[in-house]
């Protein structure tokens, strides 16, 4: 087949580059539903264009058998951060999502990538998941990793995702009722950080059945707090927090208000669990939105 070389003929007008709404920088697997397998199509039902950039690439989560594939080697890492200015591919750009991280050196070249997007686009949002374990397994990650969140990359965030565990590890204070939720969140609204959401929170304090997550946000000058409880679905798939990130960012790129990005998020992650449940999936099942299930108290 013949070159074709856009630049010659007729129309020589120069092609236009793919306009990017979101950049999500995560975990990528060949088997499952965690990471970019769950943010791409997540953003993409909300009629957003996503560039995908790998931390990890593995066969599958680790709690199989077998895994293979690794971290994505820094020189590559940042290659593809910078070929995304290279491409003129940020022109559009609306939000930067973060997700699970492959090492410490890959969250600082993502802080320096970021503070540049920003600098050039200071409208747009990021959302930092700050992926490091959780109450049943512990950390999981690589070593320096919560060092190298609070040096380099949390207060770069409009807005964070962590679960209560990580809200713990990152801030070094008790987070078991929603006082010390607020109070610990709190601590990380620095920088252009302007709300918190802690997904898992204060479990002492769930009603049988529920779940809570708690927002903690900026408001002028005061801090203010709302708390959404959600059923508890019996099933336990990998991934329910990288559909909770990826819907969020969503709305608020489409225009939703933080409170309404989050009620619309712990829907679709409790629909997505209801389905998984029913299907008797070993992994995540995704639906769409439904009617509304959580409630603000």
């Amino acid at each position: 087949m013949d070159h074709f070389d856009p630049t010659v003929g007729a129309a020589a007008t120069p092609l236009l580059p793919l306009p990017v709404d979101v950049v999500s920088v995560q975990s990528q697997v060949v088997y499952g539903r965690v990471g970019n397998n769950v943010a791409l199509p997540t953003l993409d039902a909300m009629g957003l264009t996503t560039a995908a950039v790998p931390t990890v690439a593995f066969s599958n989560t680790p709690h199989y058998p077998t895994i293979h594939g690794g971290s994505i080697p820094i020189e590559w890492f940042e290659g593809y951060l910078r070929d995304l200015f290279a491409r003129d591919a940020l022109g559009h750009l609306k939000a930067v999502l973060a997700g699970y991280m492959g090492s410490a050196e890959q969250v600082r070249a993502l802080g320096t990538w970021i503070a540049q997007v920003v600098q050039a686009r200071p409208d747009v949002r990021v959302v930092v998941d700050p992926v490091i374990g959780d109450y049943d397994s512990g950390e999981y990650v690589s070593p320096g990793m919560v060092d190298a969140y609070r040096q380099h990359l949390l207060a770069l965030a409009d807005g964070m995702t962590p679960n209560g565990f990580e809200l713990q590890r990152l801030t070094g204070l008790p987070v078991w009722d929603v006082d010390s939720v607020v109070a610990a969140a709190k601590a990380l609204l620095v920088g252009r950080t302007q709300w918190v959401t802690v997904t898992s929170a204060a479990p002492d304090t769930w009603a049988d059945g529920e779940m809570r997550v708690i927002v903690v946000m900026r408001d002028g000058h005061r801090i203010r707090h709302e708390i959404f409880n959600h059923p508890r679905i019996d099933a336990t798939p990998k991934g329910t927090g990288d559909l909770f990130s990826a819907a969020v960012t969503g709305h608020l790129v489409n225009g939703a208000t933080v409170f309404e990005a989050v009620a619309a998020a712990c829907d679709q992650v409790v629909a997505a669990l209801r389905l998984t449940f029913e299907a008797r999936s070993a992994e995540l099942l995704l639906a769409q939105a439904g009617r509304p299930r959580s409630r603000r108290t």
